[in-house]
C-alpha cells in the first residue's frame, strides 16, 4: 500500500530520531578507554554510571496507536504491553493492540467521483510475543535537567484479527462486503524509552507487522502476497 506524504514525513522524523540516538548513548556499562601514552598492551576500563538498571525488573505500558499504512481508512487504537528483563539487555514482551477504523477523504472521493470501491484490509486486533534487545542507553541534558533513555529493538510472532473486502472489491456489481480474517505473522519494533522517574517512563515505538494474505479475489483466484502494516505507538509505563 502506498504511503501519504504525512506518513512519509512522520516515519522520516522518527527514523531520524532513532538513527541519531547512538550519538548520545553508551553501548555497554563497561566501556574501554585507550590512553595513547600508555604501553600498547595496557588498557583502562571506565565504568559508566548507569542509573536505571533493568535486569530482574518488569514493566507494564498503556498507550495510543496510530496506524500509518491504510490508504483509505483512518486507523487508531489502544495499546497494552508487559514485559520482563531476565538480563540487563534482554527482555520478553507481550503486547495487544486494538483498532478503530473510519473511512477517510481519499476513500470518499474515490467512491463519489469514480464510483469505485477500493480494496482494503482493516486491522481489528493484533497481539503477540517478542524478544526485546536494549543494547543502548544514554542521557540528554535539556532545560537544566537530565533525562535518561534506552533504545531497544525487538522481533517476534504476531496474531492478526482483521477484515477485508477481498471477495467483492474486484466485482463492480457486488455489494461491498467485509469478511473477518485471521493471520499469523511477524512483528518488528524499535523504540525509545524516556525515564521520568525510577518507576515511570514514556515510550515511543514503531511497530511493523508483516503477514501473508490474499489481495482482491477475481474468479475465485486471489494468490497470497506479503503485506506490512506500520504503527506508531505512544505509551506511558511503570516498572516494578
Amino acid at each position: 500500500m502506498s504511503q501519504t506524504p504525512w506518513t512519509r514525513k512522520t516515519l522520516s522524523m522518527f527514523l531520524a530520531l532513532v538513527f541519531l540516538a547512538p550519538t548520545l548513548v553508551q553501548a555497554s556499562e563497561d566501556s574501554l578507554y585507550d590512553f595513547l601514552w600508555l604501553d600498547p598492551d595496557k588498557k583502562v576500563y571506565v565504568l559508566q554510571n548507569k542509573v536505571y538498571k533493568k535486569k530482574g525488573t518488569g514493566y507494564v505500558n498503556a498507550g495510543y496507536v496510530m496506524s500509518q499504512t491504510p490508504d483509505f481508512f483512518d486507523s487508531t487504537g489502544w495499546h497494552l504491553s508487559t514485559g520482563w528483563y531476565f538480563h540487563e539487555e534482554w527482555a520478553i514482551e507481550g503486547y495487544f493492540n486494538t483498532y478503530s477504523n473510519k473511512t477517510n477523504t481519499t476513500y470518499e472521493n474515490l467512491k463519489n467521483v469514480n464510483g469505485a470501491i477500493p480494496f482494503s484490509r482493516q486491522f481489528n486486533k493484533t497481539y503477540g510475543l517478542m524478544a526485546v534487545w536494549s543494547p543502548f542507553y544514554g542521557k540528554i541534558n535539556t532545560f537544566n535537567k537530565i533525562f535518561y533513555f534506552d533504545w531497544s529493538i525487538g522481533a517476534g510472532v504476531a496474531k492478526i484479527d482483521a477484515e477485508s473486502n477481498s471477495t467483492t472489491a474486484a466485482i463492480p456489481s457486488a455489494a461491498d462486503t467485509y469478511k473477518k480474517e485471521s493471520y499469523t505473522g511477524a512483528i518488528l519494533k524499535t523504540g525509545l524509552r524516556f525515564h521520568a522517574t525510577k518507576r515511570m517512563h514514556l515510550d515511543l515505538n514503531l511497530h511493523r507487522t508483516i503477514y501473508q494474505a490474499p489481495g482482491p479475489v477475481l474468479n475465485g483466484v486471489g494468490p497470497d502476497k506479503w503485506w506490512g502494516n506500520t504503527d506508531v505507538v505512544f505509551s506511558v509505563g511503570f516498572s516494578f
